[in-house]
């Protein structure tokens, strides 16, 4: 099973649940944090890491002794990384996307595929839990090649958890692709409700069974549990503010370590999720 843990803005506890749901569940469970330019999962699971590697991705090198300066490659590219001026090709690597549609479309074979680097994928575990993360090289502006890569990783034998990025554009769409749950983490104050709606939508074009977390659900109003009714989105979890989970949050610590009863709820959350994900695909 592949359960996404998103948000539709940062800071509501994404982190937290997929982390402490990770180590409640034990054995069998991979974590792979997905949010590659800022992950911070490590800090809680203080993994072992025994295999790092760097990510490259693909991009065109042109061959100006072969090319006839047709501007098909050019033309083909709708991200605007090749362009053909005068007896110049210019490329920018930074635009590129891999599609690798200059590499077809040249008639003269004057492009091949160069190789740049975007971060590392390190791999290793914490007590039982499996974990794998990726870093974004410090520049890089494209996360989602180096997101597939820590996906990549997945194993279909054992639970993956992954922790995505917050927000909805496409570094969260590639984490989430594919999966077979969404958990949205939120906050019940309007500008949670208003990202989580965001999230939500973003959800619904995927088509993916989804549920919620309330994290702080004690504070602001009851707007998001308005919202869950009438989405007809299944709250599976409500996480009080709680000054020990604050402090243990402060001190990387995690909350089934320093609270031992909220092991149960984790594990009930996974259990509902499962539940959902099998009604579903009945």
């Amino acid at each position: 099973m592949i359960i996404s843990i998103a948000s539709g803005k940062g800071g509501t506890g994404k982190t937290t649940v997929a982390t402490n749901m990770a180590v409640s569940l034990g054995s069998d469970v991979q974590l792979l944090d997905c949010d590659v330019e800022e992950p911070n999962a490590h800090l809680f699971m203080n993994p072992e890491i025994d295999k790092m590697e760097t990510a490259y991705t693909l991009i065109p090198e042109i061959d100006e002794d072969k090319c006839t300066f047709c501007k098909k490659c050019a033309e083909i590219c709708r991200f605007k990384a090749i362009a053909v001026v005068s007896k110049t090709v210019l490329t920018f690597p930074e635009l590129c996307h891999s599609c690798g549609g200059c590499v077809v479309v040249c008639p003269e074979n004057a492009v091949t595929e160069a190789k740049r680097e975007l971060g590392v994928v390190e791999q290793g575990s914490s007590g039982k839990v499996k974990f794998v993360h990726g870093r974004l090289r410090v520049g890089e502006a494209m996360s989602p090649p180096l997101i597939k890569k820590v996906r990549s990783h997945i194993r279909p034998d054992i639970i993956n958890i992954i922790d995505a990025p917050p927000g909805t554009s496409c570094p969260v769409i590639a984490a989430m692709k594919d999966t077979d749950f969404v958990l949205m983490v939120t906050e019940p104050t309007p500008f949670g409700l208003h990202d989580l709606t965001l999230g939500v939508e973003a959800v619904k074009l995927l088509n993916i069974p989804c549920g919620l977390v309330i994290n702080r659900s004690d504070i602001g109003n009851k707007d998001v549990w308005d919202y869950a009714e009438k989405e007809n989105l299944p709250i599976l979890l409500e996480i009080p503010f709680d000054r020990r989970i604050a402090e243990a949050y402060s001190r990387g610590k995690m909350i089934v370590d320093e609270m031992p009863e909220w092991k149960d709820k984790f594990i009930e959350l996974y259990n509902h999720i499962k539940n959902l994900v099998k009604r579903e695909k009945n």
